[in-house]
C-alpha cells in the first residue's frame, strides 16, 4: 500500500534517484533507536539498515551504524504509522537521517488473506471530503446503484463501528465511502446510516446483526422505516440466503457473521481483490488488510490491530455471491471472474480427442429432422452416407 510520487527524489549513494511512492503501514509494535547523538528513529522489525541489511534487532547498545552510535535499542509495544519507500531507483537503497535504508519488500503480517504482491500494489488516496469519521472518495452519480455493507461495535473506545458504500452498477464494484468510528453509540450509529444511505440512491443495506448490531439494524428498519435494508433467512443445509424477507424460513434483518458465510465471503473477497473485481483507495482498508491473517481455519486481525473495514467488505463480498443479488443488479461475479480467466483456464485444459468404445456401432447423427449414418441400412446411398427419416421412437 503507498502513495504514489511523481515529483520528488530521494538521496542515495549512487546519487539523487526517482521512487515510486512512500508505503505506510500502521504496526502493533516497533524499534526505537536512540543514538548518542541525540537523533532517534522508529522502525519495524523487518526493517534493515547499511550495507550488510542489517535487522534493528540485531543492533546493540554502543554499536555504531554509518557512524552513529546507538545508545538505546528497544522493542515498542505500541501501535505506530510506519514509512518506506517503494521501488527506489538504483537498488532500492536511500539515505535517511543520514543512514542507509534498505527498502522492504513487503512489512505487512505473514499469512495475509490477499497475497503480498498484490497488497504491495495497492494504492491509498485521500477522501474528497472528511468528517466524523466519514471519508467520501466519490460523490452519488444519477442512476447508479449503491450498497452499503454494516459492522457494529459498542462505542466504547475498542472496536469501531463501521461501514462502505459501494458502487454495484457494474463491475468492477467501487468503494465510494466509508465510515469508521470508535465512540458512536449504536443508538446513534442508524441516524448515520440512514442519512448517507439516502444520499446514495436510498443504497442497500446489509448489516451484521450479531450481538448489537441486532439491535441497529431493529431500528433502521421498524423505527425509521428505511425499506432497502438487506434480510436473510435460515434454508437447511444453504445456510443463510440473502432475501428482503419475503421467503420462508426464520428471517433476519442482516447477516449474522457465522463461520459459513466468513469462509464464503473471505474466499471471494480475495478472489474479487486479486482479480480487480473491487476497487478501493482508502487507507484503513488497505492497512486491515495487511494484517488480516489466518487465524486457527479462519481469518482475524493480527493482535493489536482492527479489522472491522475488513469484515464489512467480507460481508460485501458474500453478498455479491448471492442469487439474490443477481437478481436484483443482473450481475454474476462468478460469470465476472470465469471471463477474465478463461483464456487461461481453457489453455490449461489439455485435450482429450475421442474414444473408440469399441462396439463397432455406425456413425450417426440428426440434421434437418434426418438421420445421417455411415451405414447401409437408411436406403438410399449419398456417397459414403446413407440418410433417411428420423425415428422419433428410436433416437
Amino acid at each position: 500500500m503507498f502513495r504514489t510520487n511523481t515529483r520528488f527524489e530521494v538521496r542515495t549513494p549512487t546519487g539523487f534517484r526517482p521512487f515510486r511512492g512512500i508505503q505506510k503501514l500502521t504496526k502493533p509494535t516497533h524499534n526505537h533507536i536512540i543514538f548518542e547523538d541525540g537523533g532517534e528513529i522508529r522502525v519495524s522489525e523487518n526493517h534493515s539498515f547499511g550495507e550488510n541489511r542489517v535487522k534493528p534487532a540485531l543492533l546493540k547498545v554502543g554499536d555504531v551504524l554509518d557512524g552513529r552510535v546507538i545508545a538505546y535499542n528497544e522493542v515498542v509495544e505500541e501501535i505506530i504509522d510506519l514509512y518506506d519507500l517503494v521501488e527506489v531507483g538504483g537498488g532500492n537503497v536511500y539515505y535517511g537521517d543520514g543512514i542507509i535504508h534498505h527498502n522492504c519488500d513487503f512489512i505487512g503480517s505473514a499469512g495475509t488473506l490477499i497475497s503480498p504482491s498484490k497488497l504491495k500494489a495497492l494504492v491509498y488516496d485521500e477522501p474528497i471530503e472528511s468528517s466524523g469519521g466519514l471519508d467520501i472518495y466519490e460523490k452519488p452519480q444519477k442512476d447508479h446503484e449503491y450498497l452499503m455493507t454494516v459492522d457494529v461495535s459498542r462505542g466504547m473506545k475498542l472496536d469501531y463501528s463501521a461501514f462502505i458504500i459501494v458502487d454495484i452498477t457494474s463491475y468492477p464494484h467501487k468503494v465510494v465511502g466509508k465510515y469508521r468510528n470508535n465512540q458512536i453509540k449504536p443508538m446513534l450509529y442508524p441516524d448515520i446510516i440512514v442519512q448517507v444511505a439516502k444520499q446514495y440512491n436510498k443504497a442497500w443495506i446489509l448489516c451484521e446483526v450479531n450481538d448489537i448490531g441486532d439491535q441497529v439494524a431493529s431500528i433502521i428498519y421498524y423505527d425509521m422505516e428505511y425499506e432497502n435494508l438487506l434480510m436473510t433467512s435460515m434454508r437447511g443445509r444453504a445456510g443463510q440466503v440473502l432475501g428482503q424477507g419475503f421467503s420462508g424460513g426464520k428471517t433476519q434483518l442482516g447477516l449474522k457473521m457465522a463461520a459459513n458465510p466468513k469462509k464464503i465471503g473471505t474466499s471471494n473477497l480475495k478472489q474479487m481483490i486479486e482479480s480487480d473485481k473491487v476497487v478501493f483507495n482508502d487507507f484503513n482498508i488497505i492497512n486491515e488488510l495487511t494484517t488480516f491473517i489466518e487465524r486457527r481455519n479462519s481469518f482475524a486481525a493480527e493482535d493489536g490491530c482492527h479489522d472491522d473495514m475488513v469484515m464489512c467488505m467480507v460481508i460485501y463480498a458474500w453478498a455479491v455471491a448471492q442469487n439474490y443479488f443477481k437478481e436484483m443488479t443482473d450481475q454474476s461475479i462468478r460469470k465476472e471472474l470465469y471471463e477474465k480467466d478463461k483464456d487461461s483456464l481453457e489453455a490449461d485444459l489439455s485435450p482429450f480427442g475421442f474414444i473408440d468404445d469399441g462396439t463397432g456401432g455406425s456413425d450417426q447423427f440428426v440434421a434437418d429432422g434426418e438421420v445421417w449414418s455411415s451405414s447401409s441400412e437408411y436406403g438410399t446411398s449419398m456417397g459414403n452416407w446413407e440418410w433417411g427419416q428420423a425415428n422419433t421412437d428410436w433416437w
